[in-house]
């Protein structure tokens, strides 16, 4: 008897895509929550046969393929210059990681020779190995709970097998901070330093897979528009005019800086944010405003947003 409670997540970067470059639990564990897994998730081919008599035709299933999402904790690996356990997935979803030996990790988009990852997830006696992993994710802060990363992946379907469950262990993971006064600093939007509630952006890569006869198994990503929205205590007009920023044509920056020891200070940047149209809420009988943005990149590219691990 399988329990759903015994679940283990391991991934590893590829060095030849597709190729399993077999992730251990003593190196590769990575701590999750919120795990779901369509461990077989296809197009259903109907043969739609002409029969004298009543009854379905048989189904076939192409384009075969996983997809599995579960959330990290927003938190750093520990030690200022290595990266976080979750690194590998950051960098299968479009992002390229830079290390400053005992600085910094920072992560930024890139267009091209884009990493993949092998994810086995482990159900309790139960290996499914997923290889050429790419995918998307979303960052999601708000005041008093923990910040987590959302991940969103696809990849090749290989079929599973029965394994003894590894005993993992969990590196470069420490433990996350809330997101509140003491523990996040630094925020500001469009040069101004407001009261924050929450932030979110979703990456919101566009990932294709693609099975062609004579061609490998692949996921692409093809195309990104990340996005968010900030809410805020709505200021007065003089003290900041969000109204008019968002009819304007500038773009401006978002940031915040979370964490307050080094090994675990995440720092977000979208330093070309472009505003959308700004709405009203309320949140205990005060007035906040929600700011809608997108990151846009420069005339350089790849320089939308950045998380940096210092």
């Amino acid at each position: 008897m399988a329990l759903t409670r015994k679940r283990l997540i391991l991934a590893k970067i590829e060095s030849t895509y597709g190729t399993d470059p077999t992730p251990t639990g003593s190196s590769n564990a990575i701590l999750v929550r919120s795990l779901e897994v369509t461990p077989l998730q296809a197009e259903v081919v109907n043969r739609e046969l002409i029969t004298p008599y009543l009854g379905s035709s048989q189904q076939l299933l192409a384009q075969t393929n996983v997809e599995i999402t579960f959330e990290v904790e927003l938190a750093g690996s520990g030690t200022a210059g290595t990266a976080p356990a979750y690194g590998p997935l950051l960098k299968a979803c479009g992002l390229s990681e830079t290390t400053v030996a005992s600085t910094s990790t920072t992560y930024a988009p890139v267009s091209s020779a884009f990493s993949s990852v092998t994810i086995y997830f482990h159900n309790d006696g139960i290996r499914h190995k997923i290889t050429g992993c790419r995918g998307t994710f979303t960052l999601n802060a708000e005041v008093g709970q923990i910040p987590t990363i959302s991940f969103t992946m696809t990849g090749i379907y290989n079929a599973p097998t029965d394994e003894t469950l590894p005993t993992p262990t969990y590196t470069y993971q420490v433990a996350p901070l809330i997101f509140k006064h003491t523990n996040t600093s630094s925020f500001s939007i469009f040069s101004y330093s407001a009261c924050l509630q929450s932030i979110s952006l979703e990456m919101a890569n566009e990932i294709v897979y693609r099975e062609l006869v004579g061609c490998t198994k692949e996921v692409l990503i093809t195309n990104r528009a990340p996005s968010g929205t900030v809410m805020i205590e709505a200021p007065s007009i003089t003290a900041k005019d969000f109204f008019g920023a968002a009819l304007g044509t500038s773009t401006g920056s978002i940031s915040f800086v979370h964490g307050t020891t080094a090994g675990n200070i995440v720092t977000f940047t979208a330093a070309q944010s472009d505003l959308g149209a700004p709405t009203y809420a309320d949140q205990d009988g005060v007035q906040m405003l929600e700011l809608p943005y997108i990151a846009t990149p420069s005339t350089s590219g790849n320089d939308e947003l950045s998380i940096a691990f210092t």
